[in-house]
């Protein structure tokens, strides 16, 4: 991504002000950075596929909206990195077709790259496809993943266990298709990104009719994943939110509100709070958006301020992202309507959302998804729409000319570390970023690192992981036994904007070592003092039991007031 430079950031605030003054903010673009397309498309994955800093997208196409249609490729559009894309499928995931709904990026084999995962309707195997890290793919299903059929309208990616792998959920709605019944599955990595059906072991039992999404994020604040399926049926099949116990089995007793015909749901923390609260796409009273607000922060307890929306029409809306789209730190809102166009909402900053008009291109299409994102490296967020079931199925690309992020990404809590009693131990830290946009698995950031050390200055650092919807972990590895180590998190989002979590500290079980045993066989004895002796008067760390850079009386004192210990 590129780094933004005085002069850049000041014509882009011009570029803010302009559109404060009447200008559209979200300018279609379409003709100018994409293919001309005209395939049925369900979801959009968005992700640096080729390691090159830019954002590049799979577009989930899938035909036929209650039967079963013509096989299409899932298309992979590749970033020049200015945001203007080509279409490169033939050549990244070459001989595959299918009835994809579902397109999702992950590292599932822990090398370093996105591979991708493809769900299908109509009772077909999803797909799994391993990134040769330069963004191209092989279709290792077979090899990684059950062989079991499903009806999946959406397949996602989380740690659920807490091991550092990302495993699946996916919404099964039976042998039927999307708008069938089925129990949904649950699968688990070994680490390697092979996955084994843990389903029967971890997840509630029970068909759900109609699943339309599956949603990892943590509802509790205690940094593991719980998991949202979403469902299109009416009550009684309403849609469930089941929590983590911390090892990846779930229960139920996410005491959602009662929902209908829902076809998306989307975490984030509207008001500021600290907890994340939910939007459901159609899932309201007469089609309207459902807005839930996390009342006790516990994922327990949820108020409906649905009326906090204005307008909220009843009318066929199919998916929602929030992002801040005037760089004021609060989420906004974008709706994707099918049939009509995009309608953008601006948030008080307490979770009550107005409709802005004349901010985004006029456009009547049949918007299934919508992504938000920098395609571009400007510094401003995009929006990005999938089209199927009517129209042209042209998808969307609008570019925004307003206001530059500047904020940091923010630590929402950080995992305190807490030894037990065995020496030589490495210690697992989670964390939970958030940055200005959402998506199922998070936001996009340049790194995230966790920095630790025995001073203040803490000079070491480790690459934390995505694990989840926000979630990144990280593992500190042992330090001198008795030491006290502190640690912070780094995150730097993908416009270098930086910011540090709280520093936190533990001490390291054991006895810190004597510093006159100098040898460390555990004695201080004639052989340390050997060493003093032999090196007195130079600079030779074998002699130097204090670390000053110089072996002199210091040190000569320090063995003698511990021989014989």
């Amino acid at each position: 991504m590129r780094i933004l430079t005085p002069t850049i950031v000041a014509s882009l605030s011009l570029a803010s002000t302009l559109c404060a003054h009447g200008q559209i903010q979200f300018v279609d673009q379409t003709t100018t950075r994409f293919p001309v397309q005209a395939e049925y498309t369900n979801q959009i994955g968005v992700g640096d596929i080729d390691g090159d800093g830019d954002l590049d997208m799979c577009f989930a196409n899938g035909q036929g909206y209650s039967t079963l249609g013509t096989l299409l490729k899932p298309r992979i559009y590749l970033n020049n990195g200015a945001g203007v894309f080509s279409d490169v499928t033939d050549a990244r995931v070459a001989g595959i077709t299918g009835c994809f709904r579902s397109a999702e990026f992950g590292d599932v084999d822990s090398d370093g790259d996105l591979d991708l995962l493809l769900g299908q309707d109509y009772n077909r195997q999803m797909l799994l496809l391993i990134n040769n890290g330069t963004g191209t793919f092989a279709n290792e299903t077979t090899a990684r993943l059950p062989a079991l059929t499903s009806s999946t309208a959406r397949a996602t990616f989380g740690d659920v266990d807490g091991d550092g792998d990302l495993d699946i959920a996916l919404c099964n709605s039976g042998t039927s298709s999307r708008f069938g019944s089925g129990q949904p599955r649950l699968y688990t990595n070994d680490g390697t990104g092979r996955f084994t059906d843990a389903t029967a072991s971890r997840l509630p039992v029970g068909n759900i009719s109609e699943q339309m999404d599956a949603l990892f994020f943590d509802a509790d604040g205690d940094f593991d994943l719980d998991l949202f399926i979403a469902t299109r049926a009416s009550t009684p099949n309403q849609s469930r939110l089941w929590l983590n116990n911390g090892s990846g089995v779930f229960a139920a007793g996410g005491n959602v509100i009662n929902d209908a015909t829902s076809y998306a749901y989307d975490a984030g923390d509207i008001d500021g709070d600290g907890d994340l609260d939910l939007i459901g796409t159609n899932a309201g009273t007469s089609n309207q958006e459902l807005l839930e607000r996390n009342a006790n922060g516990l994922g327990t307890s949820w108020t409906n301020i649905s009326t906090s929306i204005s307008p909220n029409p009843s009318v066929d809306d199919n998916d929602s992202k929030f992002f801040d789209m005037d760089n004021d730190g609060d989420l906004d809102l974008v709706v994707a309507v099918l049939g009509g166009s995009k309608r953008i909402y601006r948030n008080s900053g307490t979770g009550a959302f107005t409709q802005v008009t004349n901010i985004i291109t006029a456009s009547s299409d049949s918007s299934l998804d919508v992504k938000v994102a920098d395609f571009d490296g400007d510094g401003r967020y995009d929006i990005v729409t999938g089209q199927g079931e009517s129209g042209s199925f042209q998808n969307r690309i609008y570019m925004n000319n307003g206001a530059v992020d500047t904020r940091a990404p923010v630590t929402v809590r950080t995992e305190q570390v807490v030894p037990g009693s065995v020496v030589g131990a490495t210690h697992p830290v989670r964390v939970e970023l958030r940055d200005a946009y959402t998506s199922h698995m998070g936001f996009h950031p340049r790194s995230v690192t966790l920095r630790y050390g025995t001073t203040a200055a803490m000079t070491e650092s480790v690459v934390m992981k995505l694990t989840g919807n926000g979630l990144w972990r990280g593992v500190l590895p042992s330090l001198p036994a008795g030491s006290l180590v502190s640690y912070s998190v780094r995150s730097v989002d993908s416009f270098g904007n930086s910011g540090d979590g709280p520093t936190l500290s533990f001490t390291e079980p054991g006895t810190p070592p004597n510093p006159a045993d100098l040898n460390g066989d555990g004695h201080v004895d004639g052989a340390d003092l050997g060493f003093v002796l032999a090196s007195f008067g130079t600079s030779d760390p074998s002699g130097d039991t204090n670390n000053d850079g110089f072996v002199d009386g210091g040190d000569l004192a320090t063995v003698l007031a511990a021989f014989g210990l």
